[in-house]
């Protein structure tokens, strides 16, 4: 069966990149290229799925927005 996922991707302050998959919990990896990212959460989300009862809500993905908070 075909299934497909969102994956958020961002960088953090060392130029690791993050993978995370909203619709599986705890489904998350990084690396130093998108390219190893990308096979790391394939790998990641083929291990969520496996580990018995996983759940997972499909959601259409629909945009992302900044938020700016003045301190």
């Amino acid at each position: 069966m075909k299934r497909e996922f969102n994956v958020i991707i961002e960088r953090d302050v060392d130029g690791f990149y993050i993978a995370t998959v909203p619709e599986l919990k705890g489904c998350h990896t990084q690396a130093k290229t998108q390219d190893v990212l990308m096979k790391r959460i394939q790998e990641a989300i083929e291990l969520c799925l496996e580990i018995e009862g996983a759940e997972y809500s499909h959601t259409e993905f629909v945009g992302v927005q900044r938020v700016v908070i003045a301190s």
